[in-house]
């Protein structure tokens, strides 16, 4: 993995982290991490359907750019119904791109599988404490922020368990 870093792909799960901060005084910044995590899973699976030839890799990549896709729609609708700012989808594509362009191509099915673990144990870590939270009626959209971060769970759950079978079939060298 000489010179082929897996921070650059692990980026996506940084990006969640820094963009929160970017737009916590204007949002919910359980909205900007997940809108942020949930480009990153995107864009690097659309990276992964180009570079990887594994039938799995991109079966899993295409299964990630579904439902991440879903799962940012149905945020950004719940958000637009409670007047919450969401991060600029644009801005955070952008980013995420940025940060992983210079990557190679060896190694990178199992970094891909790598970075889906870590990405995927990190959103659930996030939306367990959003679920889990007690709702303050006085926080704009907040049951129903937590109703979604419930609902996700479950699927989260399964693609971390789909994303651990690929690293178990793709090790790092």
């Amino acid at each position: 993995m000489d010179g082929f870093n897996l921070r650059h792909l692990a980026l996506a799960i940084a990006l969640s982290t820094g963009m929160g901060s970017a737009f916590a005084a204007t949002s919910n910044s359980f909205v900007d991490n997940a809108a942020a995590g949930g480009i990153a899973e995107i864009e690097t699976s659309r990276l992964a359907l180009e570079k990887s030839q594994s039938a799995d890799i991109k079966d899993f990549a295409n299964m990630m750019i579904t439902d991440h896709g879903k799962a940012n729609d149905e945020l950004a609708s719940i958000a637009q119904a409670h007047d919450i700012k969401v991060p600029d989808s644009t801005t955070l594509v952008k980013q995420a791109k940025e940060k992983i362009l210079d990557m190679r191509d060896e190694s990178f099915d199992a970094a891909y599988a790598n970075n889906q673990v870590k990405a995927h144990e990190e959103a659930i870590e996030l939306f367990k404490k959003e679920a889990n939270t007690v709702t303050d009626d006085q926080v704009k959209g907040a049951t129903e922020l937590k109703g979604f971060a419930q609902k996700m769970l479950p699927g989260l759950e399964k693609h971390l368990a789909a994303a651990k079978e690929l690293q178990a079939k793709h090790p790092s060298k």
